[in-house]
């Protein structure tokens, strides 16, 4: 499942608290995740990732209020 995930960007939150965004996600082993922003490079461990999210553009809210 997270082959899928490769190369794209992506925000990974970790079990501790810890989280990541605006980087990608560049390879996927058995045991560790390599996630590159554009200061750093991260090897996380699967078993400290509680959720990885595909970064997609914000939805657009809908205008409130009676004008045209």
């Amino acid at each position: 499942m997270l082959l899928a995930l490769q190369g794209k960007e992506v925000t990974i939150n970790c079990i501790d608290g810890f989280s990541v965004k605006g980087g990608i996600l560049e390879e996927v082993d058995d045991r560790f995740v390599k996630y590159r922003t554009d200061f750093q490079v991260l090897y996380i461990p699967i078993t400290s990732i509680r959720a990885i999210t595909i970064d997609t553009k914000e939805r657009e809210r809908p205008r409130v209020g009676f004008g045209q």
